[in-house]
């Protein structure tokens, strides 16, 4: 099976073809998806000031990443699942569209900056969890994230824009 025949059968489920047909289920779905994207960078991009050393200075790393990772978690599940009942419903053309697939691609990206700080920088998060600026690895990764999120933001919200226009 191809990946187009997947694309295809995707696009011809009875859930996909209820979303695309319905006038309130798109336009539903997708102000879910932007709630969840919102909470996503917003709850992160809390962290990444704090690795920067522009914010939260007098709270310790490891602290912060507890309070708020739960929210990112589950707000970064209902934004999987809402893109994925978007997706759905013109699967071939999204993944046409150039700008979905730079989405994909930054989301990835931000994965691995995430797993690299996590298990390398993360490491030695014990030495410097209470620093007010901590070290440079550590901001090289939150000002990674801060801006790979942002990107992924712009590249989504021009995945609406093309997908009017043809692409």
């Amino acid at each position: 099976m191809t990946i187009e025949s997947l694309l295809q059968s995707l696009y011809a489920t009875g859930l996909a073809a209820q979303i695309r047909e319905n006038e309130f289920a798109f336009p539903c779905i997708e102000t879910v998806h932007v709630l969840a994207i919102t909470l996503v960078v917003g709850s992160i991009a809390v962290l990444d000031l704090r690795l920067l050393g522009w914010a939260s200075r007098d709270r310790a790393v490891s602290r912060l990443s507890a309070e708020v990772l739960p929210v990112t978690w589950s707000a970064f599940a209902v934004a999987v699942l809402s893109g994925s009942l978007m997706f759905a419903s013109n699967a071939p053309k999204y993944l046409d569209n150039p700008f979905f697939r730079t989405k994909l691609a930054l989301l990835a990206l931000a994965g691995l900056n995430m797993l690299v700080f996590q298990f390398v920088v993360g490491r030695s998060l014990a030495a410097w969890d209470g620093a007010a600026v901590p070290p440079r690895a550590a901001r090289i990764a939150g000002g990674l994230s801060l801006t790979l999120w942002t990107l992924v933001v712009a590249a989504g919200r021009w995945i609406g824009f093309t997908m009017l226009a043809g692409y």
